[in-house]
């Protein structure tokens, strides 16, 4: 999976894409995720899962696309099944720290 940490206006970026994901666009009904036209915000190194969840515990907010991005976060205890959106029946999750 690919992890790429951004810092924004002093605020830390997490966004992890599964790699076979990228250059994909997922469509269903009104709601579009395109990894193909924003792949160079997912696009970092490719990691592995103790790497992801070290970054998921320090973060403003975190973009989490795919099987293997979204099982850290749940894993971790981070958010919950009820927390993860489905597109094309590939997972995708938000997350937001005030």
């Amino acid at each position: 999976m690919y992890l790429k940490i951004s810092e924004l206006e002093g605020k830390k970026v997490v966004a992890s894409c599964d790699s076979e994901l990228i250059g994909k666009v997922l469509k269903e009904g009104e709601a579009t995720l395109d990894l193909d036209k924003y792949s160079s915000f997912y696009r970092g190194g490719e990691v592995g899962a103790e790497k992801l969840a070290e970054a998921l515990k320090d973060f403003s907010s975190a973009n989490l696309v795919g099987k293997e991005c979204v099982a850290v976060a749940l894993e971790s205890g981070l958010v919950r099944e009820t927390d993860v959106r489905y597109i094309n029946n590939v997972p995708h999750v938000q997350v937001y720290r005030v």
